[in-house]
């Protein structure tokens, strides 16, 4: 039998699969203090902003990180000489402690910070501002789109449990949207004016919502139409009831609107919910629900329930019941249906050919409006379908596989333990990654699935796809040809003249001439556009986070600049400024766990005047058990374990979780935890928490090595925090670098479980499922890194890079004469940012602390570096590097970030 040789390099990863005593632990912590961008208490003009990436050889590129609140263009900000401020002495002094902690079994970091101190001097990394690390710099009004009128600026998520709006509909004077708890209407009348809520009452997430009214809280609105002749809205709602809204509501000043208004009439429609309503060019209210299921409640029924008197409104809503006609029963003949029982999801009505449309899950049915008669049933490549029944199943696709928790190669002997533990791991996440499509069926929606249609001025149908292909048809069903202008998908449509709008699951709006041609495409919003509504002079947009703006049907023209050019010159008139500072800490733990009083040191004492504490944990858990069993529970969207949850806990306590801060959110992978709080007087300020996870170990499968990260907004701001575990070993630097560039390229972040933290009830599972998948024929110009989006990004975590070309005895003797600036200049880090071959554009404070790698337990000081047989050569492992809005070294920075951190010997 030939002899196995393990590389140096697989000696440490085997150790993490071999239950072993846990390594010694690393320490490291920074302080970080940004100044925020200002936040608007005001409601004035159609003012947005978004953020604008600066390059040097190129235009400005600009992101909707936030969704565009006010912002000015020059804030408050430090100055800066290059990349330094302030000089080394005032800042650079270790302080020991006075009382080091006797509970402590490694160095400790100790942050002092008084309040006249300034930022250390910064090392920045070069090749910033090109392809996904250029830099989002805030703009008033962003040029990048019209300006537009800010109807609800985007809320909170969490304010908006039980109340999310579902969907807009518009007249010339109104604005009405259904939402999970009723209906409401802004009079546009009074969109210029100041919020203050229902009844004068602010809430919320509405504190910068243009004045409106509310209805009484009744079930989930899915639908909306508007009824002209009646002068009513049609609702339809999750319960099956469909309600009719007066448009004239006896309100007067919104302020004094203290009483929510009621239906003018309601009905029980269908069993399952209402999906949608439309009325005939012969006035008949034609409505669809799931199974397949269309209704009819015919005109004359409608007209003599109107005239009732409202204390006769359950003689109405009798009289309405008893004429609804089922179509479905009448095109089924012995037991077969002529269409699909699919859910119906929306209708359309061609008011000139009389006829109306029902879309389903992958056909069509067109009906005669005045016979109520089935003309046709075609599928979405336009071919005619004689018969369509059964109910389609869900798991067809599904293979029928063994699955095998244990695969083992025939060549498994010659590969060595540490292969057939890799192999090991990734069989057990492959069998549960099965197990997991067995249970959901494996039931993929079909990309060409329709999710919006509408009917443009010359008479032609449009429909929209999930894979973003845009086909049109003629009155007959004849498909006639299809455009695909982008890569995501098509989630909602209005037309306006000659001019058909298209709103799209990555925010983007088009606007599309009758033959299909692309007029204008900008960002509206950065979450999904579910509906868009024409009224008013303007185009209203939806998407999924609640937040509504409009376009005015001018737009794009000559204007825009204009008045983009006011709203910037008038910017300081409507914005304020806001500052938080932040504690970020890192800790390779070694699967070890502290006593209360490290934490006390470590965190509880230089937390005094911090709005936001950040920490990250390395090797939390490790172990072959462990990574196998997180790795297949990662595939079903389960992640922790018990050891982290107490490491939550325990850092909770230490920061007085009860009364002084709260927890957002948290996540773990593997052994890498990540967890955020933040302090209780700017929690209304702070929310919208997203998670994510990029795995580097194994062939990116596996999280030993990898990156956990979290998102929220701050004041309006996206401020991203990653907690990142990097190869190990001297010699992997390049495999250091292209874990970083995995980790910043491909890391999205999807809706935490918090709290707080609640699915958007405005945006169906295929809509979330369509903003998170990745489309790999999107093209470059059209990509966009989640993180380089963000306002601000810290890296922090046991980044593993090393000293080279020095001795261990050499570094020991520097160390101990404090002789740093020397040893910088042998850190692998800095000259590999240097060198703009990792965290391009990003800023590190100047270090002036001992190397934190690698130390003995329970030996703290000089004397603490591994002194072992391997004499690992001490180094800054630990780091944090952070990015903001600043896009070069000479230029003022948006968001003050001084870094103040020293170690304890």
């Amino acid at each position: 039998m030939d002899s196995v040789i393990i590389e140096a390099d697989e000696r440490e990863a085997l150790a993490s699969l071999v239950p072993s005593h846990p390594p010694p632990r690393k320490t490291h912590s920074y302080v970080e203090q940004h100044e925020q961008t200002p936040h608007h208490p005001i409601r004035k003009y159609s003012l947005d902003e978004g953020s604008k990436s600066v390059t040097k050889d190129s235009e400005p590129v600009y992101f909707d990180s936030s969704d565009g609140e006010f912002s000015t263009e020059k804030v408050a900000a430090t100055g800066r000489t290059g990349a330094y401020r302030g000089n080394e002495e005032d800042h650079g002094s270790v302080t020991p402690a006075s009382k080091p902690s006797p509970q402590r079994d490694e160095t400790a970091d100790v942050v002092k910070e008084e309040e006249d101190i300034e930022s250390l001097p910064e090392f920045m990394g070069a090749g910033g501002g090109v392809d996904v690390f250029r830099v989002p710099v805030r703009a008033a009004v962003n040029p990048g789109r019209p300006p537009c009128l800010e109807i609800r600026p985007h809320p909170l998520r969490e304010t908006q449990t039980g109340k999310f709006l579902r969907n807009i509909a518009c007249t010339e004077s109104q604005l009405w949207a259904g939402q999970e708890n009723g209906v409401r209407f802004w009079n546009l009348e009074e969109a210029y004016e100041v919020g203050y809520g229902v009844g004068g009452q602010v809430r919320r997430g509405d504190e910068d919502t243009a004045p409106f009214h509310e209805s009484v809280a009744i079930s989930p609105t899915l639908c909306l139409m508007i009824d002209h002749g009646n002068r009513l809205v049609w609702s339809g709602h999750k319960d099956g009831k469909i309600r009719a809204w007066k448009m004239d509501q006896p309100v007067g000043n919104a302020a004094d609107d203290s009483k929510p208004f009621k239906e003018r009439l309601s009905w029980q429609a269908h069993r399952g919910p209402v999906n949608y309503i439309v009325i005939s060019s012969y006035g008949d209210m034609w409505s669809c629900s799931d199974g397949g299921v269309i209704k009819i409640w015919t005109f004359d029924s409608l007209e003599k329930s109107l005239v009732l008197k409202a204390e006769e409104k359950h003689m109405a809503a009798l009289l309405v019941e008893r004429s609804g006609i089922d179509l479905r029963s009448q095109v089924t003949v012995n037991g077969t249906c002529s269409i699909s029982s699919s859910d119906v999801k929306f209708l359309l009505v061609d008011i000139v050919r009389a006829k109306v449309w029902a879309v389903q899950h992958l056909s069509f049915s067109m009906w005669d409006a005045q016979n109520k008669e089935l003309l046709k049933v075609f599928n979405i490549d336009g071919q005619v379908e004689n018969r369509v029944d059964g109910t389609p199943t869900q798991g067809q696709q599904v293979e029928e596989t063994k699955a095998k928790f244990f695969s083992t190669p025939k060549k498994d002997k010659s590969q060595g333990f540490l292969q057939r533990s890799r192999h090991a791991i990734m069989g057990a996440a492959g069998a549960v990654r099965r197990a997991a499509t067995r249970s959901t069926g494996a039931f993929a929606e079909d990309p060409r699935k329709v999710e919006a249609i509408a009917i443009a001025a010359d008479g032609s149908i449009w429909t929209g796809s999930m894979n973003g292909v845009i086909a049109q048809w003629d009155g007959n069903g004849n498909r006639l040809r299809e455009v695909n202008h982008h890569q995501q998908a098509v989630l909602c449509f209005c037309t306006f003249g000659d001019r058909i709008y298209v709103g799209y699951a990555s925010g983007y709006i088009q606007i599309l001439d009758l033959g299909g041609k692309l007029v204008a495409s900008w960002v509206s919003h950065n979450e999904p556009v579910i509906k868009l509504a024409a009224g008013g002079g303007f185009i209203f947009s939806l998407a999924t986070h609640g937040g509504v703006r409009g376009w005015y049907v001018t737009s794009p023209g000559p204007l825009d600049s204009v008045i983009r050019t006011e709203l910037s010159q008038k910017g300081n008139t409507y914005a304020r400024q806001d500052s938080v500072k932040i504690l970020i800490g890192t800790w390779n733990v070694g699967e070890g766990r502290a006593t209360r009083g490290a934490l006390m040191s470590w965190l509880g004492s230089d937390v005094s005047d911090v709005g936001i504490v950040a920490v990250g944990l390395q090797e939390v858990d490790m172990g072959a058990g462990f990574l196998a069993m997180s790795t297949a529970k990662e595939t079903v969207g389960v992640e922790g374990s018990v050891v982290g949850k107490w490491w939550i806990d325990a850092i909770g306590s230490a920061l007085d979780e009860r009364n002084t801060f709260e927890r957002m959110g948290s996540r773990q992978l593997a052994g890498l935890l990540i967890s955020l709080w933040v302090r209780k007087d700017i929690r209304t300020h702070v929310g919208d928490l997203d998670v994510a996870a990029v795995p580097c170990g194994f062939g990116r499968a596996i999280g030993n090595k990898g990156g956990v990260g979290l998102r929220i907004r701050v004041y309006d701001r996206i401020m991203c925090f990653v907690n990142c575990h990097l190869a190990a070993h001297l010699e992997a630097v390049t495999r250091r670098n292209a874990d970083f560039n995995h980790i910043y390229r491909s890391m999205v972040f999807s809706k935490g479980q918090s709290l707080y933290t609640v699915p958007a009830a405005g945006a169906s599972s295929s809509t979330q499922a369509q903003k998170n998948n990745t489309n790999t024929n999107i093209s470059t110009e059209e990509e966009k890194s989640d993180l380089a989006a963000a306002d601000f990004v810290a890296f922090f975590g046991d980044f593993n890079y090393r000293l080279f070309g020095i001795t261990y005895d050499e570094a020991r003797d520097f160390i101990s004469h404090r002789s740093f600036d020397w040893l910088r200049e042998k850190d692998q880090l800095r000259q590999e940012m240097s060198e703009g071959k990792v965290f391009q554009g990003m800023r590190e404070a100047l270090i002036t602390f001992p190397p934190t790698y690698k130390f003995e337990k329970n030996k703290p000081g000089l004397g603490g570096y591994d002194s072992g047989e391997k004499k690992r050569i001490p180094a800054w492992c630990d780091r944090v590097i952070y990015r903001d809005n600043q896009s070069a070294p000479f230029s003022e920075c948006n968001l003050q970030c001084p870094v103040v951190s020293c170690t304890t010997m």
